[in-house]
């Protein structure tokens, strides 16, 4: 009897979901999976800034914090494979590991909460976030916005808005709050802990979002030829190919979690071509604009991609 694949995962909310949409996807090709709840550094110091992890005796840079953990058990074989959500996984993986499946990726699009009915983004709005990229963005695009951090689970943010009387709203993904079952697409506002929360969807091509937001991924050791076999059976190709360039694109840039980056991806001419636009804000200078950039190329072209990306 074949033993199951051992599936590693963080233990919030939102990843047990996602770990349970791989598990599902894989019992429908006849592969029995076991999930393993491996506690990761983000999830341990949860009072910390994303950029705090870089401090200290013993930092943890880029987005590692959300994955070093999960890395180590599949080194030890505690773990076939680890899921992610995609945007949370370092540009550059360690040697001997590889991202080698995605489910079919969600909504991309970032949403605005607010406990206010009439929930347009406004000048001299406080909003909460802990990405630069959405930061910057909100900051751009809405002069005289005022941008707080926040951390915690997608559940814990939404608590933190209703609780805080100071703050006009937060950014979370969609992908996140429909996958948990708290927001249905279309809806306007929602009842949450006994409150009404309103939500404004951000057109991702005005608003762009994170590389590999809303995607699941699989990360295996190299050498584990069954677990990428298996893997490969449920791997959404479409999503694929639109995550693997703008990971590449992020890659060219060597960017990490502190660079303030948007991406939007889009096939055309019936898949046959790859169109991808960027907005990437400089980090030193909050003042300067960000520089914007659209390309297009064969799906299998990301070096041509990530070319006319970075020399226009």
């Amino acid at each position: 009897m074949t033993r199951p694949l051992i599936l590693g995962t963080r233990g919030s909310d939102l990843a047990l979901t996602q770990a349970r949409m791989t598990e599902a996807a894989l019992a429908e090709v006849g592969v029995d999976v076991q999930i393993e709840v491996v506690k990761t550094i983000g999830d341990k110091r949860p009072d910390l800034k994303l950029s705090e992890f870089a401090l200290g005796d013993n930092p943890v840079v880029d987005k590692g914090i959300f994955t070093k953990e999960l890395e180590e058990a599949l080194i030890r074989g505690d773990i076939d494979f680890a899921v992610h959500s995609l945007k949370d996984v370092p540009t550059e993986l360690g040697e001997g590991f590889e991202i080698c499946a995605t489910l079919p990726r969600a909504d991309i699009a970032d949403v605005l909460l607010t406990t206010s009915q009439g929930n347009s983004v406004e000048t001299g709005m406080t909003v909460a976030t802990s990405s630069v990229r959405r930061a910057r963005q909100m900051e751009w695009l809405y002069p005289g916005i005022k941008i707080v951090d926040i951390r915690g689970n997608v559940p814990t943010r939404i608590r933190k808005l209703i609780e805080n009387d100071a703050w006009d709203g937060i950014l979370l993904a969609r992908a996140g709050i429909e996958r948990l079952g708290i927001f249905t697409p279309g809806q306007s506002s929602f009842e949450f802990g006994g409150a009404t929360v309103y939500a404004t969807e951000l057109e991702p091509s005005q608003f762009l979002p994170a590389a590999g937001q809303g995607a699941v991924s699989m990360e295996i050791r190299s050498d584990n030829d069954a677990a990428r076999a298996a893997l490969a059976k449920i791997n959404h190709e479409p999503t694929f190919q639109r995550v693997a360039a703008e990971r590449a694109f992020l890659h060219r840039l060597q960017a990490g979690c502190q660079t303030p980056v948007g991406a939007l991806t889009w096939f055309e001419d019936d898949g046959a071509t790859l169109g991808m636009s960027v907005r990437v804000f400089d980090e030193d200078d909050p003042a300067a604009a960000p520089h914007e950039c659209i390309a297009r190329a064969k799906p299998d072209d990301l070096k041509g991609l990530v070319d006319a990306l970075t020399q226009k």
